[in-house]
């Protein structure tokens, strides 16, 4: 089966979106195969966010990725990669749908609730970051 890194972000958090946001997922066939609460050290929010280093956004995404607690959550089920990319809607959620996660509660491109793995390889790599292999279950 298919595995997918969901990070509920602090503005999510802060706004006591975490069940909904759960929720939501699992009713589009996900199950959730891991969960922890966290609050990302800047150590770990770079290396999360590696990819867009050289982006003029990277120390805003990681002050903000990094400001309060988040939830990371691996969820598994059939292509869970797109499910999960599906059911976020778009990264600005003023381009995203009514009834996708971002579209219903992001607030703005940087506070936009979710990250979900972009690819099944991505996916593998971010859960390595949060997970150790015992962390994760089978049933």
């Amino acid at each position: 089966m298919e595995r997918s890194l969901v990070l509920i972000k602090p503005d999510a958090m802060q706004r006591g979106l975490a069940g909904t946001i759960i929720t939501y997922l699992e009713k589009q066939g996900l199950k959730m195969v891991a969960l922890k609460m966290l609050h990302l050290d800047k150590a770990l929010a770079q290396r999360h966010y590696a990819i867009h280093r050289d982006k003029p956004f990277f120390d805003g995404l990681v002050n903000y990725i990094s400001s309060a607690p988040i939830v990371a959550i691996v969820f598994e089920g059939k292509g869970a990669v797109n499910v999960v990319r599906k059911a976020m809607g778009t990264t600005d959620p003023a381009q995203s749908e009514a009834g996708t996660i971002r579209g219903d509660f992001g607030l703005d491109i940087e506070r936009n609730t979710i990250h979900g793995s972009d690819s099944v390889k991505t996916a593998e790599e971010e859960i390595k970051l949060f997970f150790s292999e015992d962390e994760i279950f089978s049933y």
